[in-house]
């Protein structure tokens, strides 16, 4: 591994819900993260320990046959518990359609509940140590993520590789390969291509689906012009501090921390398109 290709990140999701890999994800993040921060930061040993955040997919959510989604979420929360994640955000059932009511985050809090409260198993620190399909899977995950670190490595570190779309086009070659199994019945996915119901699987609209009103609207747009009123003396020149940043190729984390305290992403965004240019797809 070459660890000068190594970019922390502490969140991580389940892109295709309940693939085998995703069982492991947590043990490889771990052994990665200590080898980078041991061998490329010289990190003491508290630092080497990785606190990481789960997400359930949303990949996974399907309009077809909606109350299915809390069962894959149910499994791909088992794999995050089981996996020892230290935090966990599990999907309410009716994303695929709507922004969630009270009704679905209740459903999706249970789900996290009941694999913590009642579930026996669950209360074992690590349940799955030592199991030969774990180990095998821990080791050729963490070969197929190294392998693509020098992918990137040999393509100029993560910026090279931003620079050729590298990374995007990974992820638009994988979307459509998913796609593409869905579409054939070669993966199959329950309700929605195979094991259809006797009325076809249509897709389910919950009883509530929450729109914005046109009172919510406004009140939103009469928020952001007072920002810009009230910080107008000020945003201008964080501004122009960002622009700066950005065009001398410094870190803008900072920059970003305190511009986005006075100013909306708009301004940002607008700010950053001015001397940076707006990213259009490449077909």
């Amino acid at each position: 591994m070459d660890v000068n290709s190594f970019a922390p990140n502490l969140s991580f999701f389940f892109s295709n819900g309940v693939d085998p890999e995703y069982s492991v994800i947590g043990r490889v993040a771990r052994k990665i993260w200590a080898k980078a921060m041991k061998i490329k930061y010289k990190a003491n040993e508290r630092s080497q320990m990785l606190k990481y955040h789960i997400q359930t997919s949303g990949r996974s959510l399907h309009a077809q046959e909606i109350d299915f989604n809390d069962i894959r979420t149910t499994l791909q929360a088992l794999y995050a518990i089981y996996d020892n994640c230290n935090s966990l955000h599990t999907n309410a059932y009716d994303e695929a359609i709507t922004t969630p009511t009270e009704e679905s985050v209740r459903r999706a809090m249970a789900i996290q509940l009941i694999i913590n409260r009642e579930l026996g198993l669950a209360k074992n620190e690590n349940p799955n140590q030592g199991s030969f399909i774990i180990e095998e899977l821990t080791d050729l995950v963490e070969e197929a993520v190294l392998s693509e670190f020098d992918r990137i490595t040999e393509r100029g570190g993560v910026l090279g590789s931003m620079e050729t779309m590298y990374q995007r086009g990974k992820i638009q070659e994988e979307s459509l390969y998913y796609e593409t199994l869905k579409h054939t019945g070669e993966l199959p996915i329950i309700g929605v291509n195979t094991f259809l119901s006797s009325k076809g699987s249509p897709t389910v609209i919950p009883m509530e689906v929450i729109r914005a009103t046109e009172e919510e609207k406004m009140q939103q747009i009469e928020t952001l012009t007072n920002l810009h009123k009230r910080n107008a003396s000020t945003s201008e020149k964080l501004l122009h501090d960002l622009q700066l940043a950005a065009i001398h190729n410094e870190n803008m984390f900072e920059h970003i921390m305190e511009v986005s305290k006075y100013c909306s992403l708009g301004q940002i965004t607008g700010a950053l398109f001015e001397v940076g240019g707006q990213y259009r797809r490449n077909m």
